[in-house]
């Protein structure tokens, strides 16, 4: 396969395992999804979803949420982990909304990056999610199979977005990483990977993963 058909094969197996791709973490609006991404970091989608109601109920527009003590919004989301810097960035962040952008979340990657606790995969998620602005977040189940694919070389997360772009069609992004992830987590997850359930890998995988996963078999 030229590297070409390797791409065409992932686009199409994708498409049709996950024809539709529902946003994983709940939200109502930019910045419901924004404080949801910024609580996903090294946790999950499932966790964040369970504490995020409990948070939102309290706080679901910086203005309220700035009448909140960081140490509020600390013990809330504290399931989450992180909560510390998190809890600092969440109030944080919010007085900056409403100091500097009337409130809003801003549809841009510098003011969105200048955020506290936001960084670019944080950003990318919020404007491909929220605003539809095509974008390629890369989380460690993209990392993991653009390696696994021999679609990046794995070095470095900046690295595998940039190849990620390169290869996938501009228009296909918000919806391909999603599906990616989708992916990732049903067949081809970090521990208890099985081989024979991973078309994708099975058929384009890089020669060195495939053949260290018989080794360990």
């Amino acid at each position: 396969m030229t590297k070409s058909e390797k791409v065409q094969f992932v686009i199409d197996t994708l498409e049709k395992l996950y024809p539709e791709t529902p946003i994983p973490l709940d939200h109502k609006d930019p910045y419901t999804l924004l404080i949801a991404v910024l609580m996903s970091a090294q946790s999950t989608d499932a966790r964040v979803n369970i504490i995020t109601p409990l948070l939102f109920e309290k706080a679901d527009n910086p203005y309220d949420m700035i009448k909140l003590s960081v140490e509020e919004i600390r013990e809330i989301i504290k399931p989450v982990g992180l909560s510390p810097m998190k809890s600092k960035g969440i109030h944080g962040l919010s007085q900056i909304l409403i100091d500097k952008h009337n409130g809003k979340v801003p549809q841009n990657f510098q003011d969105l990056e200048a955020l506290p606790a936001v960084g670019h995969k944080t950003a990318s998620v919020v404007m491909s999610q929220a605003f539809g602005v095509p974008a390629f977040p890369v989380d460690t189940h993209i990392h993991r199979l653009m390696f696994r694919w021999n679609l990046s070389n794995g070095k470095s997360v900046e690295q595998t977005e940039k190849d990620a772009k390169r290869l996938f069609p501009r228009e296909l992004w918000n919806k391909l990483h999603l599906q990616i992830i989708y992916y990732g987590r049903e067949y081809s997850p970090a521990r208890g990977w099985k081989l024979e359930n991973d078309i994708i890998t099975q058929t384009i995988g890089r020669k060195t993963v495939l053949s260290d996963y018989y080794k360990k078999k």
